[in-house]
């Protein structure tokens, strides 16, 4: 009876390891699955994210192209050509009075060391190797001292209006663009306006579904007609700026250059 109990004994243990054992490899199973299940998660977000930081990035173009579309091509043209155009007289004018920009008070110095010793010439070349309308003022009035006074003070002012107008060239173009990029985008929203009552009369009924297309293109053209013409008047007030500093610089110079060839005129 001893030998049984002992063998019933040992065979219960022995199941109930391996039972145990089972129970563990199912469990170690359970954790390896929840584990890749949780892995192919994390990666499908990572994917969404990605994918979406793309959507993201590219989404800025895309709208701006659907809308051009949706706007009409007849009325965008236009209004995108404005742009163009006006950006490329913009970039001409600010590129234009960069270059004009002196030192108008190292220019005076060494205008002013010349004429003392008497060295018109001198002055002259050193106006010549100068960029800018106030060097070229300089020029004109130097290359009129042995007329006299009167006639540099002359040349200077008339040089003066010259260079002013130089300074001011193309603004009128720019500010066409300006009036017509808005002009532009409210033609279109009349003609836009027009479309949708016209397909109202067509429908015989005054559903959003029926007018969403013409007030679409009426409100897209108004839009990008607008932001034209913000863009713009932003660079040409900058303009107006740079021409206002460069006027105020012309005309000090001007008077020093004229009080500078009075004291040491003979």
């Amino acid at each position: 009876m001893s030998i049984i109990g002992l063998l019933t004994f040992t065979n219960f243990n022995g199941l109930k390891a391996q039972e145990a054992t089972e129970a563990n490899a199912e469990q170690t199973e359970a954790v390896a699955a929840a584990n890749d299940e949780a892995a192919v998660e994390a990666e499908a977000v990572v994917e969404n994210e990605a994918a979406d930081a793309e959507e993201v990035t590219k989404s800025f173009h895309q709208v701006l192209k659907e809308k051009y579309i949706q706007g009409g091509a007849g009325w965008m043209t236009p209004v995108l050509l404005c742009l163009i155009l006006g950006m490329a007289l913009v970039i001409e004018r600010i590129l234009y009075l960069n270059m004009a920009s002196t030192n108008v008070q190292k220019l005076l110095e060494g205008i002013e060391g010349y004429v003392q010793k008497g060295d018109y010439e001198g002055a002259k070349e050193l106006c010549r190797n100068t960029r800018g309308p106030v060097a070229s003022i300089f020029y004109q009035g130097l290359d009129r001292v042995n007329e006299g006074l009167d006639n540099v003070e002359k040349a200077v002012t008339s040089y003066g209006g010259v260079q002013m107008a130089r300074l001011e060239s193309n603004l009128t173009w720019i500010g066409l663009f300006i009036a017509l990029a808005p002009s532009f985008g409210f033609l279109g929203t009349v003609v836009g306006m027009v479309q949708a009552f016209d397909d109202i009369e067509a429908a015989g009924d005054i559903s959003p579904t029926v007018v969403a297309g013409g007030m679409k293109v009426a409100l897209l053209t108004t839009v990008f007609g607008l932001i034209v013409a913000i863009i713009l008047q932003i660079f040409y007030n900058y303009i107006l700026t740079k021409i206002e500093s460069l006027v105020g610089q012309m005309e000090d110079g001007s008077i020093s250059f004229m009080d500078i060839l009075v004291k040491n005129h003979k």
